[in-house]
């Protein structure tokens, strides 16, 4: 290489390196907080300052928190979040006609502890005791049921007479598909499949399979549900995710978040005037969650009912959760339960 080459690409390389630093916050700012590593309280206000590495000017500096600007009170900002669970702070600082950004996590739990309800049973209702059941919902006063592949049988999705258990249509998944949970939207069943990443669209009167279609950042396919206007989906982890019916994208999630933890154990839900009811994954419970915040508003202790079910070695879990608005009641079971229960939900005095 001749001496002018070197020189140039010396040159170069100083430039971009000049361009890096000057471009890259991380080596002009950082972000500090007093209670670093510690959570939060949705209202709480929190108190960051700024390591100002190289004395640049600085004009103004604004924080934000998923997307929202945060309000000042003294020497503090307010949180204000509308979402819980683990959120990115970025302070965004002005400095002449630059403005430079620098991010840190932080965790913002739920303002309050969950409300504790108990149960009382309404009726009880014939159930296939060989059903593995992960999905259930009621549509136009049907109840539909979405199965697993538990003790060798098939997956598959069905229409059931709720008082008497007779099977109107029902569908078979292939071999390569476990089942899991459903919801029903514009006349539009969605169906999950556990870990194959696929999903299926079937018509809701007919159970004719129309498309299907894969998963996004999700992990894999445990609960499903909707609000009329999105598909909420939980995936194994502490996310709900939020997609669009139409095109099945992963447009938005929300985080699981009491007041002292962040939860991962969300399985089959249910879609209620704003609350997420869902069973917890291998509890005899099931968690009522705010649809936009994430914060685990109640707890409903289920325990008892698997006693009140036939007793047998492939008897499993309790899991699904149909919301029935006319009769303005739940319908729980289990897998390989042969018992469907109605019941109602009281708040624990």
């Amino acid at each position: 290489m001749n001496f002018i080459k070197f020189f140039t690409l010396n040159v170069l390389l100083l430039f971009f390196i000049g361009c890096g630093e000057e471009k890259d916050p991380d080596r002009q700012f950082s972000l500090q907080l007093k209670k670093k590593g510690k959570s939060y309280k949705a209202s709480d206000t929190i108190y960051p300052s700024l390591k100002n590495k190289k004395d640049l000017p600085v004009d103004e500096v604004k924080y934000v928190l998923a997307g929202k600007e945060l309000e000042s009170a003294g020497e503090g900002w307010i949180l204000n979040s509308g979402k819980l669970g683990l959120q990115q702070l970025t302070a965004r600082i002005i400095s002449g006609e630059k403005v430079l950004e620098v991010s840190e996590d932080i965790k913002i739990l739920a303002p309050q502890s969950p409300q504790l309800y108990t149960y009382s049973i309404v009726n009880e209702f014939p159930h296939d005791i060989t059903s593995f059941t992960q999905g259930l919902e009621f549509y136009k006063d049907t109840l539909y049921e979405s199965t697993g592949s538990g003790g060798g049988a098939k997956s598959y999705v069905r229409k059931i007479n709720f008082e008497t258990g007779k099977v109107f249509q029902q569908v078979d998944l292939e071999p390569q598909y476990f089942g899991e949970g459903i919801t029903l939207i514009n006349d539009k069943l969605y169906q999950l499949t556990w870990q194959q990443r696929v999903g299926f669209i079937y018509k809701a009167s007919s159970l004719d399979r129309m498309d299907q279609f894969q998963y996004g950042k999700s992990k894999e396919g445990w609960g499903l549900c909707n609000d009329g206007k999105y598909l909420y989906k939980s995936d194994g982890t502490e996310k709900i995710w939020l997609l669009n019916p139409e095109t099945m994208k992963e447009e938005d999630h929300i985080q699981i978040v009491t007041d002292k933890s962040i939860f991962n154990k969300a399985n089959e839900l249910e879609y209620v005037k704003g609350k997420i009811y869902a069973n917890v994954w291998q509890k005899e419970s099931m968690m009522i969650i705010d649809a936009k915040s994430g914060a685990i508003e109640g707890v409903v202790n289920l325990g008892g009912l698997k006693e009140k079910v036939a007793q047998h070695p492939k008897l499993d879990v309790l899991n699904g959760i149909a919301f029935h608005p006319e009769r303005n009641t739940f319908f729980v079971t289990g897998k390989n339960w042969d018992k469907l229960f109605e019941i109602t939900l009281q708040k624990k005095e």
